[in-house]
């Protein structure tokens, strides 16, 4: 049975120089745990479809299911992650991974005790006290997933969430996310400009077509089990994938 299931949505929207057609009835679903990476020509509305299935934006036409039920507004069982970490600068990290339970007034000793278990986890409980200045990159990009995975989501959308690091510290903190997120059983849709990125990450890669925005292909990886970001990187198939990505995108560049 698929958790999510995104129906015929189409979008529309009025700018200044006129009517703007970003998509054009995308339909795809997803398993639950699935990672789905999405790519597309720059501007065709990778950002747009993110919104909208976060319930930042209507639709003009078609809807979302998540287990069975239509999702309508901000759902507390979707997860939002941007490219800026967005940690607040007078929080200490502890106050930071809580936030998304203080909006949410759910400060209950269970949830207390899976964001301790968390920041223990990945490696930021003896930092709990520190303030994000005074983290790397990568460290505070941990403790934003943190913050977000606190909140017990069901999907989580990220949305270039890695572009603002520098690679070396991309490629670790890639691995680092990936493994969290299977290790939690998270279903994730990713949206990256970056074809290895998408590729090492992906259980599948969504190609979209030049605006307005169409299905072009959900093309399935296959590089193995056990395989992790960085390592699928050796893999000889995974060339093949990213010339063959690299073709569909330039079709429509």
């Amino acid at each position: 049975m698929n958790l999510l299931e995104i129906q015929e949505i189409t979008e529309r929207y009025q700018a200044e120089n006129g009517e703007i057609f970003a998509l054009d009835h995308i339909s795809f679903s997803m398993k639950e745990g699935e990672f789905l990476s999405i790519v597309g020509p720059s501007g065709c509305g990778k950002s747009t479809l993110l919104s909208i299935i976060a319930g930042l934006v209507s639709p003009s036409s078609g809807r979302i299911l998540l287990g069975g039920r239509e999702v309508v507004g901000i759902d507390p069982r979707i997860g939002y992650m941007l490219q800026k970490d967005n940690l607040l600068e007078w929080r200490t990290i502890w106050k930071n991974a809580i936030l998304g339970l203080e909006l949410r007034r759910r400060l209950d000793r269970e949830s207390l005790a899976r964001t301790q278990e968390l920041l223990k986890s990945y490696g930021l409980w003896e930092f709990r006290e520190k303030y994000p200045s005074q983290l790397s990159g990568g460290m505070r990009q941990r403790a934003a997933l943190i913050r977000t995975l606190a909140t017990s989501p069901e999907v989580l959308l990220l949305d270039e969430a890695f572009s603002a690091l520098d690679y070396q510290t991309r490629l670790a903190v890639t691995d680092d996310v990936y493994q969290i997120l299977r290790r939690e059983n998270i279903t994730t849709l990713m949206v990256t400009h970056d074809i290895p990125e998408s590729i090492s990450m992906g259980d599948r890669v969504l190609i979209l077509t030049g605006r307005p925005a169409r299905v072009k292909e959900l093309l399935p990886i296959d590089l193995g089990p056990d395989r992790t970001p960085l390592s699928c990187r050796d893999d000889p198939r995974f060339s093949r994938y990213f010339n063959h990505i690299w073709k569909e995108l330039k079709e429509d560049g």
